[in-house]
């Protein structure tokens, strides 16, 4: 198994999807950096002038802290959509060069081989989840330093520069889990389709239908508890005001369900199909 993890990694990271894939990551990152260095004070006052003349805050509004909040709100569909399509690929890819073929030829077990390309996916989910936290705090910090955040969740919140930044970094934690499952999602969706075109548009649409859901109120019941669209904003939990540990563990454990159940899935098919 060993063996299998590490030229799953390797060939991860000799595909040049990879590297376009981190790359187009960061410079969106840049690019709300960039717009908030040059427009952000600006349209903060303007939201908040009468506010301001109310509340003492501490630094400025726009600080780090509102930036790296900021970067959350509009990385989670931009991230799990690259995500999809650089995990799926390392599937689709073998399919299309029919290396696959060549490889279930040698003595590999089939549910090994497939197991070992969702834990390397995990793995590399994790990785970005990561990296993109450690690149938001620090460059957010040095340009824009550290300050209260307020944050409008079914009214305005505000936080203490250090209870802030708790709550962001909780935020990513759980943010990551929801990375994980559109990661694992799309690499099951692989081994349906096989043809990376397909296997992407349905990614995408399976993330945007996701998206939608997760703004449908299906009402007080079990479905809109445990629709696993509806924990996909989990991350957001961390900013209201006070914080619903035993909803974010709830919704924690569903999702690590969710995300086993379609591994097994992606397993059992793989397993089952022929390869050709």
């Amino acid at each position: 198994m060993q063996y299998l993890l590490k030229a799953e990694i390797f060939k991860l990271f000799k595909q040049s999807k990879t590297y376009y894939a981190l790359g187009a990551l960061f410079s969106i990152e840049l690019l709300i950096l960039f717009s908030a260095y040059y427009q952000g004070t600006t349209i903060i006052d303007l939201l908040l002038e009468n506010l301001k003349q109310k509340f003492y805050f501490e630094g400025t509004l726009l600080n780090g802290n509102l930036l790296i909040y900021l970067i959350l709100n509009t990385l989670w569909f931009h991230l799990p959509l690259i995500l999809m399509i650089v995990v799926s690929g390392t599937l689709t890819s073998e399919y299309k060069d029919r290396t696959l073929q060549t490889i279930m030829l040698q003595p590999v077990s089939k549910w090994k081989y497939i197991l070992s390309k969702y834990l390397v996916a995990i793995a590399f989910t994790l990785l970005v989840v990561g990296l993109l936290a450690i690149s938001s705090f620090g460059l957010s910090y040095a340009f824009f330093g550290k300050g209260d955040l307020v944050v409008y969740l079914n009214g305005l919140n505000f936080f203490d520069a250090t209870d802030a930044i708790n709550r962001l970094q909780w935020s990513f934690l759980s943010g990551a889990l929801s990375m994980v499952f559109f990661s694992v999602a799309s690499l099951t969706i692989a081994i349906l389709f096989k043809e990376a075109t397909k296997t992407w548009i349905v990614s995408a649409f399976f993330l945007i239908l996701s998206n939608i859901l997760l703004k449908v109120d299906f009402g007080d019941n079990w479905f809109n508890q445990l629709f696993f669209a509806k924990l996909n904003d989990t991350w957001q939990y961390f900013f209201y005001y006070t914080i619903n540990w035993e909803q974010v563990l709830f919704n924690s454990i569903l999702s690590l369900v969710y995300c086993l159940l379609f591994m097994g899935a992606g397993i059992y098919w793989f397993h089952k199909k022929d390869i050709g």
